[in-house]
């Protein structure tokens, strides 16, 4: 009863570093709680937006928004067209943990990341959150069906700095996830 619970989503806020006032985009949502963790941090003088591919993921984002008492503007579109303004944003959050960008054609998944481009302000950063590679056997059966995950194979990384960002890199590893972080540049 006095125990006090883990924040299971302080990870995935501290990886993102959103703040009060930020305008912010999060493309996909496999997960609402990530999402809702996220958008809540925003406040009343930011904006959060969920652009997501189908109705069960708005569902997700809808609930996920509810639970944390978040205001969530939610859009349902393609990756590859996403329906906001230029230049709107200070971070955008893709969910690639179900595949979202990663199972994309390459010409799709170009769009995809042009489209990240144009949403976000100069300066402005983009943050890819995939699932991590699995250990032992699951990772055996997996890679043979599969491969590694967008995100954890550096395919991620490789492809926001093909289409334009600067400073690339992957933050981090844990919990089974994987982030990846771009700059656009001013």
């Amino acid at each position: 009863m006095f125990l006090k619970r883990d924040d299971p989503h302080s990870l995935v806020v501290g990886m993102t570093g959103v703040k009060m006032g930020d305008r912010v985009a999060q493309i996909g949502c496999a997960h609402g709680g990530r999402l809702g963790a996220v958008a809540g941090k925003v406040g009343l003088s930011g904006r959060a937006v969920a652009i997501v591919p189908d109705e069960p993921s708005s569902a997700r984002a809808r609930k996920g928004a509810a639970d944390a008492g978040a205001l969530v503007e939610i859009e349902v579109a393609p990756p590859t067209r996403l329906p906001v303004e230029d230049e709107g944003f200070d971070l955008a959050v893709v969910d690639d943990t179900a595949g979202l960008i990663g199972a994309l054609r390459p010409d799709d998944r170009v769009a995809s990341i042009r489209e990240l481009l144009r949403v976000l302000r100069p300066g402005g950063r983009v943050m890819i959150i995939g699932a991590a590679p699995r250990g032992g056997l699951g990772a055996l059966l997996s890679r043979a069906q599969t491969g590694p995950p967008f995100a954890a194979s550096g395919d991620a990384g490789t492809a926001l700095l093909t289409d334009g960002f600067k400073s690339v890199r992957t933050l981090a590893e844990r919990e089974g996830l994987v982030f990846v972080e771009g700059i656009k540049p001013r």
